[in-house]
């Protein structure tokens, strides 16, 4: 059993959105994630501004050039951001100075910095306008999703008819007190037979209990799992990075953004999401293998 990861945005000590990354702090992530079974991945680069995301992504990219070993990990990019919801609480752990209305010119920036390698990019819908953007993307080839975003049902159908077909991290990337009927999780769930839906199930950002009643609705055909995870993965406790962030990792694993004092990333690693969902899902390890490898891959194809 391997593992796809479409969300990563670093592991092993080692920060992926960090401007100064070193050829072998990647090659050392890169191992640590091979020894976990983790057989492709999509580096995240999450908001900050389009000059400083660009420069991330000629860097990683020059980095690969060299590095065959990284280069077979590494299957592309998942940007997530500029384009969300700026809104506390949709925003997340992303930096709200940075969060701008989605628009060609950036966007193009951005895949071209990243040479060629973006594969997947999220944004919300209702800051996409006439979706644009994600038409854009969608003659590409470019995988789009929405995360971190509030668009009304009308908004969300028409950017699944615009070429959207993925929702990042289902139950996260909004605020903790919702309208009980009427609200994101709630649109994307009705919608569930026509998109792809990720998960970080780790039980901190989904509680077990929360996440088994989401698969009752999720057909396993279109469920996704990722680990979102941050440098602070493998290594217990501790004071990290996320870009220009400094995330505290608790004892029990949970990522706070010492700033705002809301979850940034996880410290998931594919063992663990193997046993969480065996333990506390009761999933077989076929239905495991499915949304960690067969699922991400048919999302997101990469051969």
């Amino acid at each position: 059993m391997t593992f796809f990861d479409l969300q990563i945005n670093g592991y092993a000590g080692i920060d992926f959105n960090s401007l100064s990354l070193k050829p072998e702090e990647l090659h050392c992530a890169c191992e640590s994630l091979k020894e976990d079974g983790v057989d492709k991945v999509l580096l995240t680069i999450i908001t900050d501004s389009v000059n400083r995301m660009c420069s991330k992504l000629k860097n990683i990219t020059r980095i690969l050039e060299s590095d065959t070993f990284c280069q077979s990990l590494i299957a592309g990019f998942h940007i997530e951001g500029p384009f969300l919801n700026e809104e506390k609480g949709y925003i997340g752990a992303h930096p709200r100075k940075h969060a701008i209305v989605a628009n060609n010119e950036d966007m193009m920036r951005i895949i071209e910095s990243s040479g060629g390698l973006t594969k997947l990019v999220t944004l919300a819908p209702e800051r996409d306008p006439n979706n644009n953007v994600t038409k854009l993307l969608q003659k590409m080839g470019v995988k789009i999703a929405a995360g971190h975003c509030n668009p009304s049902m009308d908004q969300l159908k028409s950017s699944i008819d615009s070429g959207l077909d993925i929702f990042t991290h289902i139950g996260n990337g909004c605020p903790i007190l919702l309208n009980r009927h009427d609200n994101i999780i709630q649109r994307v769930l009705s919608l569930s037979d026509k998109i792809w839906i990720t998960f970080i199930a780790d039980g901190i950002h989904i509680p077990f209990s929360t996440l088994k009643n989401y698969l009752k609705i999720i057909p396993i055909s279109r469920a996704i799992a990722v680990t979102d995870a941050i440098a602070g993965a493998k290594y217990g406790s501790g004071e990290f990075t996320l870009g220009q962030k400094k995330i505290k990792v608790d004892i029990d694993g949970s990522t706070i953004d010492s700033k705002n004092n809301n979850f940034a990333g996880s410290t998931l690693t594919f063992p663990l999401i193997k046993s969480n969902l065996k333990e506390h899902l009761n999933l077989k390890d076929n239905t495991i293998d499915l949304i960690t490898n067969h699922n991400p891959r048919k999302a997101v194809p990469i051969d």
